[in-house]
């Protein structure tokens, strides 16, 4: 299999809007969509840190170029400069083709993640306010409350995938909770958003998402409650409903794939590796560290904060192209030789969680419904095991996220245990 796929040169890239400048330049790129890919990202990115430096010529899907950023200071400096590096989309997108694969995960929407200026602030204002109002104690409890029913569900089989069986209602059910939506909703913005991760049929996942999410927030208006739903419809913003549907896409979009994702590597991290086989549980090393190690080396959003620069931008001897797509690689950065010497215990400079006015607000949340999650499945069922050898796992394709296929594993069967 070949890593780089040269660049047509027939004609400049449609992601330049009709643009002609210096930075067009004709070359290989590599591709993020591919199973090569996936299988092994660590590889590629050594390979690209070789060949590119800390600014690598990608491909995103099939014709959509775009520059992933594998430099750790190469990223802090982009990451904190809005000016330059903005993260409205609408010009790239103008020429974007409607069944481009990717358009719904990076599309403009009147949002916090895809704005800039004024309007990322009104939106990030209410977005961080909802949040913070989230009670990490009861968050907490509902969590423990909803894993002893998941675990209820295969703990007398001796066997489960821990990925569809557990870390994914599990995100589903809580995100649930604290947005009040109704289960039958959540599970059509699931749906769609799976599509939109994916790339598969993601033009309709997009409309099934916008639908629910719309339905959610006219019975908010109707019916207000305590969550995160009911507090963004009351901030002073004053949210119309499709801004509404909007913020909702974020949360849900944080909310599911992210989490269950670090649920699932971070499980296959203290099955398979010496330095936390056993450790866990025996309270050598703490579900946190293993929760941190694996956000350095293997995010749940690897390749992520995509930013549009306004002008092409020359970084280090290498042009961006103006409105072209600058992609944040949170593993190739965390990895980063200039600044990783492989030792994670106790260090949070990682950054899974970004930085800058678009870094992640709502990580005390996450790290609460991950690290409840780990704990109250290594308690119910101590002798965890994966089922398969650990390099016959299968990872999902994708240029944005680290997602296994499937978590298998095999333990003594057990009675179920006391809910409450």
């Amino acid at each position: 299999m070949h890593l780089i796929t040269p660049k047509p040169t027939s004609q400049p890239s449609y992601t330049d809007a009709g643009r002609i400048s210096p930075v067009d330049t004709v070359g290989p790129r590599v591709p993020l969509y591919t199973h090569e890919f996936a299988t092994d990202p660590h590889r590629i990115y050594r390979e690209m840190r070789s060949q590119f430096g800390s600014l690598v010529p990608v491909y995103l899907a099939p014709d959509v170029p775009a520059t992933l950023v594998i430099g750790y200071q190469h990223a802090v400096r982009i990451l904190n400069d809005p000016e330059r590096f903005p993260a409205d989309p609408r010009t790239w997108q103008e020429g974007v083709p409607a069944d481009c694969p990717i358009l719904p995960m990076l599309e403009w929407r009147p949002n916090a993640l895809r704005s800039a200026g004024v309007e990322h602030t009104r939106y990030r204002q209410a977005i961080a306010a909802s949040i913070a109002e989230i009670d990490l104690h009861t968050l907490r409890s509902s969590v423990e409350r909803i894993t002893v029913a998941l675990i209820n569900n295969f703990c007398t089989a001796g066997a489960a995938d821990l990925l569809a069986e557990y870390a994914f209602p599990l995100a589903f059910d809580v995100l649930n909770v604290l947005l009040g939506c109704p289960p039958e909703l959540g599970q059509r913005v699931a749906t769609g958003l799976a599509a939109i991760f994916d790339g598969i049929e993601a033009e309709k996942g997009n409309i099934i998402l916008a639908e629910a999410l719309h339905e959610l927030v006219t019975l908010k208006r109707v019916e207000p409650g305590d969550d995160v739903t009911t507090r963004l419809l009351q901030h002073p913003a004053g949210l119309d409903d499709t801004e509404m549907v909007h913020q909702l896409v974020i949360l849900y979009g944080g909310g599911i794939e992210p989490p269950q994702n670090l649920i699932a590597n971070t499980l296959l991290v203290i099955l398979t590796d010496e330095r936390f086989a056993g450790n866990v549980i025996g309270g050598a090393q703490s579900t946190r560290d293993a929760l941190d190690e694996v956000l350095f080396s293997d995010p749940p959003m690897a390749n992520h904060c995509i930013t549009y620069p306004r002008q092409p931008i020359l970084l280090d001897g290498v042009w961006l192209p103006a409105h072209q797509p600058v992609v944040i690689s949170m593993s190739g950065c965390n990895n980063d030789p200039a600044i990783s010497a492989g030792e994670y215990a106790g260090n949070r400079s990682h950054l899974a969680w970004s930085i800058g006015p678009h870094a992640c607000p709502a990580r005390s949340a996450a790290y609460v419904i991950v690290q409840e999650a780990i704990d109250q499945l290594l308690d119910a069922l101590p002798e965890l095991s994966l089922a398969m050898p650990a390099d016959e796992l299968t990872w999902r394709p994708g240029p944005f996220h680290r997602a296994l296929t499937a978590l298998p594993v095999a333990f003594p069967k057990s009675p179920p245990l006391h809910t409450f």
